[in-house]
């Protein structure tokens, strides 16, 4: 089931790792890896992890800034 955002403003407000793999086109295991990574703004809310839309498109805005 394939279901593509083609903007921002369709993000649920609080997104788990099926969300952002779907959104930036990756496996789930691989949203899970990110989830894990220093730096990603995770939050735990119990053994579940999450990210706000607001904290994910900042996120987003500033990797895609850095120097490759």
């Amino acid at each position: 089931m394939n279901q593509n955002k083609t903007s921002y403003d369709q993000l649920p407000i609080m997104l788990n790792a099926n969300a952002i793999a779907q959104t930036l086109g990756i496996s789930r295991a691989s949203a899970y890896v990110l989830m894990h990574s220093k730096g990603f703004p995770t939050l735990r809310i119990g053994k579940r992890m999450m990210v706000s839309k607001e904290q994910f498109i900042n996120w987003i805005e500033m990797k895609s800034g850095e120097a490759v």
